[in-house]
């Protein structure tokens, strides 16, 4: 018996990175996993290995910062398993590292957009679904740069704080309908977009890359980064009735590091 047994999960981002890990676990505790990213070859992988685990799950290529992506997303979840239960907002692109003086305001839309419109659109397009299906769980992947900023990186900081607000207005809105909207807030996560992060910021600065990462690390009370499989447990619980009575919150993983 899985936590997710019978539940069918939209996860978006599914690509790579921390969306693939939540993907593979939210498959192995049972659920019917829908796998959505921009990039065919990658998504697809995503599912396939899902399969080959014993578990269900199909891609669906699709931008959903876009209606038209976002509402695909959610018909080909229904086409496939007849249900929406579970929906991971998991999408969105961290922009460039720029002083905000030089900080294109294309970059910005797209940022914005990415993160936090694809969020909203997601949303949008489940929630009937999901009061078709008599309630379920909303999860926002957001950040700690949304909570406690991060240098040169305005646009992120926006969307993710964005995303919380948004688990603040919906998870009243949508609680008549025993629909639960949280958020996760990732500290430093080890991996390929942490390392680009890093990068940006040391070149800023003018500081040497592995004199950023220490400073990434010790501001974290643990004196670590977490990992993609430490946001894929947490966001298994959140979707799990474990979680039944927990709603409207936004929960750091972040070796201690607050972000308040």
């Amino acid at each position: 018996m899985g936590l997710l047994d019978d539940r069918v999960a939209i996860i978006t981002g599914a690509s790579k990175g921390i969306g693939r890990v939540m993907s593979q676990r939210f498959a192995a505790e049972g659920a019917k996993v829908v796998c959505a990213a921009r990039t065919a070859a990658l998504v697809e992988e995503t599912a396939s290995s899902i399969a080959k685990g014993g578990g269900q799950a199909i891609a669906v290529v699709a931008d959903v910062a876009t209606e038209d992506g976002a509402r695909r997303v959610v018909e080909r979840a229904l086409d496939a398993f007849g249900a929406i239960h579970i929906l991971v907002n998991n999408a969105g692109d961290g922009g460039p590292t720029l002083p905000v003086q030089d900080y294109p305001l294309e970059d910005w839309y797209y940022t914005i957009n990415s993160c936090l419109t694809s969020s909203y659109l997601c949303t949008r397009f489940a929630v009937p679904a999901m009061i078709q299906a008599g309630g379920g769980a909303i999860i926002n992947i957001s950040s700690v740069a949304g909570r406690r900023g991060l240098p040169y990186r305005v646009g992120y900081c926006a969307a993710k704080a964005g995303q919380v607000g948004m688990v603040y207005g919906l998870a009243l809105e949508l609680a008549r309908y025993d629909i639960r909207v949280n958020a996760i807030a990732p500290g430093a996560v080890e991996g390929e977009r942490i390392d680009r992060v890093i990068a940006g910021q040391a070149a800023i600065r003018g500081v040497p890359v592995e004199e950023m990462r220490r400073a990434f690390v010790e501001r974290a009370p643990l004196r670590r980064m977490a990992t993609p499989e430490d946001i894929a447990a947490l966001a298994v619980f959140l979707a799990s009735d474990l979680a039944r009575n927990v709603s409207g919150q936004c929960i750091a993983v972040s070796a201690g590091e607050t972000g308040v």
